[in-house]
């Protein structure tokens, strides 16, 4: 377990302990007050766990599936029934969704939870000794609160920004250039007294290059909040990432995203540590494998199987040798000696289009993932309950199955800001236009990049190139979306979506938010 999630668990024990005792006439040995805690490091880093408990909590999960499942990069269909949920995901795949698709309020709550906890915190300490170690704390907490108001800036656009907790005046809802000024000067005020030290002791929470990191993609992206060319500016930022020394690529992709990963992964400026046990909310192997594979990866619990990938998504993991085309699972499936998957079923429980006399006739079906990720009831958006339905869909096996755990949730850790992205994406803002620094052009960083991953390097970057190395990079880290807004692509066709309304660039805000806050102005299409 890691440090952050070790001082969160502590008083969770504690309380646990305090709840079954009995006998209450036992002196006080030590009394925590306002004016002894919290002082220490260690107790200010206790005293903001909720912060980052409230963080954890939903961004692998609705957040994720908001900005993922809106673009080319997952689906999630209906299958023999089940995750149809009232049609919350075929919006999402459509881009039909309203003010009450529950994945967009979910994501909503999440956000502003997140930030109202920070308030909370940041209020209760407003009144302590004006320590370093106060300083620095709430430096983390308004970092955190900064990266929570740029993710709804950029889901839900015009937001409502409030910074005191327990007042009674509803938030003022502001304008994305409004907002982007305001986390702007945040990031800038917390910079000087922000942790340049990059280990167990500050993983999991935000240092000084996560906030130089949040600049740069808020910066990469400008055009679309205020209309501004900020790449110079987003190149200096990662520079400041870049020349700290801190970082570096990994040289195995995949144990990157394995369930021990942790503060030791070089590429990691900003990861949300999770924990099958004590820290819950990363599902992406149940979301996303077969049922028939829990065996393989021997595992506890049953796989549920909803989630696959589209082929024109996969279609671009096409470089020989690129160690990130094994992120997918695609055609038939072998054990780890050699055999195949076997299912047992029958010749209806196979295809349940067969009608012969022998439809219940037992038969070997070896679990084979097709692209195609065909529909039998368009209104359900439904593949079918045969196995062969079950088993439409290419799988992503990023997240590597934890072996450990006992329920849905595993151990892996999600990374928020990657060194890699860093250089993504100062190739990208000088590619836009940028100067380039330090005689890394787009061509030199791409290299850098596509030699660790064992691709083919380049002597020529085109747009294309960028956006489909982000693909091959990225996938399923929350930046999806973001990318396809910044390139145009967004109002693109993909699987069976056809919607091109320039609206949905925005997603819209949740309507129990405008109930409860009539000031708030619905975007524009909703």
């Amino acid at each position: 377990m890691n440090a952050l999630l070790k001082y969160i668990t502590i008083p969770l024990c504690a309380a646990a302990l305090l709840s079954a005792c009995t006998k209450i006439d036992v002196p006080v040995e030590n009394e925590q007050t306002p004016d002894n805690f919290p002082t220490t490091d260690k107790q200010f880093i206790l005293a903001t766990g909720p912060a980052y408990v409230k963080f954890r909590e939903s961004y692998s999960t609705s957040f994720w599936q908001l900005q993922t499942l809106s673009t080319d990069e997952a689906i999630l269909p209906s299958r023999a029934g089940g995750w149809y949920d009232g049609g919350r995901y075929q919006q999402m795949h459509y881009h039909n969704w309203t003010p009450d698709n529950p994945i967009v309020s979910d994501s909503w709550n999440w956000g502003f939870s997140t930030i109202s906890t920070c308030n909370r915190i940041l209020s209760q300490f407003s009144s302590l000794a004006n320590t370093d170690a106060k300083k620095t704390s709430m430096a983390e907490v308004r970092t955190l609160r900064a990266i929570a108001f740029y993710l709804m800036m950029d889901s839900y656009g015009n937001i409502p920004v409030t910074t005191t907790f327990g007042g009674s005046d509803l938030p003022v809802q502001k304008s994305s250039k409004e907002v982007f000024t305001f986390i702007e000067s945040e990031i800038k005020a917390t910079l000087p007294l922000l942790s340049t030290i990059t280990d167990v002791s500050t993983y999991g929470r935000p240092t000084k290059y996560a906030a130089f990191s949040l600049l740069a993609k808020m910066y990469l992206n400008a055009p679309r909040y205020n209309g501004e060319d900020h790449y110079a500016d987003a190149v200096a930022m990662c520079d400041s990432v870049i020349a700290s020394h801190k970082f570096e690529l990994e040289d195995d992709y995949a144990k990157m995203f394995y369930p021990d990963n942790s503060w030791k992964i070089k590429e990691f400026i900003f990861a949300i540590p999770y924990d099958q046990a004590t820290g819950k909310g990363c599902q992406f192997s149940w979301m996303s494998l077969h049922p028939a594979l829990q065996t393989k990866y021997g595992l506890s619990y049953r796989l549920s199987n909803p989630v696959s990938t589209l082929p024109e998504y996969y279609a671009q993991f096409n470089l020989a040798g690129d160690v990130r085309n094994d992120t997918w699972l695609i055609g038939e499936q072998y054990d780890f000696s050699g055999k195949p998957v076997i299912i047992k079923t029958t010749k209806k429980g196979l295809d349940n289009n067969y009608n012969g006399a022998d439809a219940a006739d037992p038969v070997d079906f070896q679990l084979t993932f097709t692209p195609a990720v065909t529909l039998t009831d368009v209104d359900k958006f439904e593949v079918g309950g045969d196995e062969l339905g079950k088993a439409k869909g290419i799988r992503n096996n990023k997240y590597y199955p934890d072996v450990a755990a006992t329920s849905r949730d595993q151990s892996n850790d999600v990374p928020v800001f990657r060194y890699a992205d860093i250089l993504l994406m100062k190739a990208e803002a000088e590619w836009r236009g940028a100067a380039i620094t330090n005689g890394e052009t787009p061509v030199v960083l791409f290299n850098q990049l596509r030699s660790k991953r064992k691709a083919p390097a380049v002597t020529l970057i085109t747009e294309s190139d960028i956006l489909q190395e982000r693909a091959r990079e990225l996938n399923w880290e929350c930046w999806r979306r973001n990318d396809l807004l910044r390139f145009g692509k967004y109002e693109d066709k993909w699987g069976y979506k056809t919607d091109n309304d320039v609206n949905k660039r925005l997603f819209p805000i949740p309507s129990g938010e405008r109930v409860l806050n009539p000031g708030l102005k619905q975007n524009l299409g909703y």
